[in-house]
């Protein structure tokens, strides 16, 4: 009885050797991945040259949202340092200034007492409302460029009579990067927001529940 032939098994290299070149890795592409990537990046020439590069794609818009994102930035953290430095010696001073009163009864030591919580309150809150404007124009900022790209598409439709596949790529890139980014800046705006209101909170009820009242305060008379 004959044997059937043994089937043929294909050796690694001849199955990498039969894929077209565009389904080969390439050595470069592999070397490139992974920690490579990262320490890369840390180059300051190569992280000039992706910022750059991301500019080009991104527009003008994108340079300006760079602009804007900075600036907040800059507040948040001068409103983080305050909360972890100035704050804590306001609300001493304040602790300080009602515990030296003797009276801490009568309707002017209540006033005073209001006086001294709206007055961190108002420390506390400061510049708070710049940042939320930030946060709220980054996103729209996105949006212009999203518009600005599209209507450059268009004129590169209008003005090659057909569709430029490069062309129209810069174009697609300078609609889709700035809402990216805007929305980007704005989530993280949103959530730098969300801890500043607590830290205005924690300081704001904690110096109101220090100052001690023994008894809700009557009008005087004659005093509206």
């Amino acid at each position: 009885m004959r044997l059937p032939p043994a089937p043929r098994v294909a050796c690694r290299n001849c199955l990498k050797s039969s894929r077209p070149a565009w389904l080969r890795p390439t050595p470069s592409s592999s070397a490139r991945n992974g920690p490579i990537v990262m320490l890369e990046m840390l180059n300051p020439v190569a992280a000039y040259g992706a910022i750059t590069g991301y500019l080009d794609a991104g527009g003008p818009v994108v340079l300006a949202l760079m602009v804007t994102a900075f600036l907040m930035w800059m507040l948040i953290i001068e409103r983080l340092v305050f909360f972890a430095t100035a704050s804590g010696r306001m609300v001493a001073d304040h602790q300080q200034a009602w515990r030296a009163r003797a009276d801490h009864e009568s309707w002017f030591a209540h006033a005073i007492r209001e006086r001294l919580i709206s007055e961190m309150r108002v420390e506390a809150e400061r510049k708070m409302g710049i940042i939320k404007v930030l946060v709220l124009v980054t996103p729209l900022l996105g949006l212009l460029g999203t518009v600005t790209g599209m209507i450059e598409v268009f004129q590169t439709i209008t003005s090659s009579g057909g569709a430029n596949a490069r062309d129209m790529a810069a174009g697609i890139s300078r609609a889709t990067i700035p809402t990216m980014s805007g929305l980007a800046v704005s989530l993280t705006g949103v959530f730098a927001i969300s801890l500043l209101e607590r830290r205005v909170s924690a300081r704001v009820d904690g110096l109101a529940d220090s100052l001690d009242v023994h008894h809700t305060p009557k009008a005087q008379p004659g005093v509206s």
